[in-house]
This record gives C-alpha cells, structure tokens and sequence, in this order.
C-alpha cells in the first residue's frame, strides 16, 4: 500500500537527485519495471544498465534522467528510507500507485498529488486514514498542507 507522509518530516531523502547520483545500482535501471517507468516518464529506452536513449538528449547515463524518475526508482528499489515524492510531477502519481500495489511504500509530499480520477488506495499516515479518490484525498490533504 502507498502510504503518505504529507507536510515537513524529518528523516526524509529531501535531493532525491544528489542521493541517487551517489547511491544508484546499476542492475537497478535494467528491469522490466524500471524500464516501463523510464519510458514511460522521460520517453527514454535503457540500453544498458549504463546507457539509455533519450530522444532529447541522445546517449545519457542514469545521472541525467529526470528528478521525478530518479526519485520513483528510489522509491521503487531502496526500502531503507523514505523519500520526498515532491520531486516528482503528476506523470509519476500512477508508477507511485504501481509500486503501492506491489509493496508497502511510505513517501513524503509537500504539495498535493494529481492521484486521477479513478479509484485508488492511499493511507494518509499522520491521520491514519485511507482515501480512495483524489476528492478523498484533497480533503485530508488541504487540511495538513
């Protein structure tokens, strides 16, 4: 389930970008999962664990993918800490639910999420309620942000 920490917090992986620079696996990006998230958010096409295809850029190494990318794949592969989800934008809310179906994941917003318009299962965790529905969650969230 993907649960939420909404608001400041401490002890949370605020640059996701500097921690993932120092931090990344390179068998992490070469997975199918990752590779659908890749594509999916910056358009891009993992070659090899050390080379991907941007339609932008060209060649890049995972250290030039986006901010929010970087931070759905810390998100997705080191279980260890929790990280601060408001580096991505609204194209990452569905892979935070993905990976919220495949595992329990607790992140950080700042701001509030375009979760979409269907169904969903979220627990806002310094209310410790579950919302289904962005309308849920925009209720419980403009009262903390």
């Amino acid at each position: 389930m993907l649960k939420i920490i909404l608001g400041n917090m401490d002890d949370v992986v605020y640059n996701t970008s500097v921690y993932f620079k120092n931090t990344y696996k390179e068998e992490w990006l070469t997975d199918d999962f990752s590779k659908e998230m890749i594509k999916d958010v910056d358009k891009s096409t993992v070659v090899s664990s050390r080379i991907i295809d941007s339609p932008v850029l060209g060649a890049i190494t995972p250290k030039e993918l986006s901010g929010g990318l970087k931070a759905l794949i810390l998100i997705y592969k080191d279980d260890s800490h929790v990280f601060n989800a408001s580096n991505c934008g609204d194209d990452c809310a569905k892979w935070l639910l993905k990976i919220g179906e495949m595992k329990d994941v607790t992140i950080n917003l700042r701001h509030i999420m375009d979760f979409g318009n269907g169904e969903f299962e979220i627990k806002i965790m310094n209310t410790d309620q579950t919302v289904h529905s962005m309308d849920e969650f925009v209720d419980v969230a403009g009262l903390i942000l």
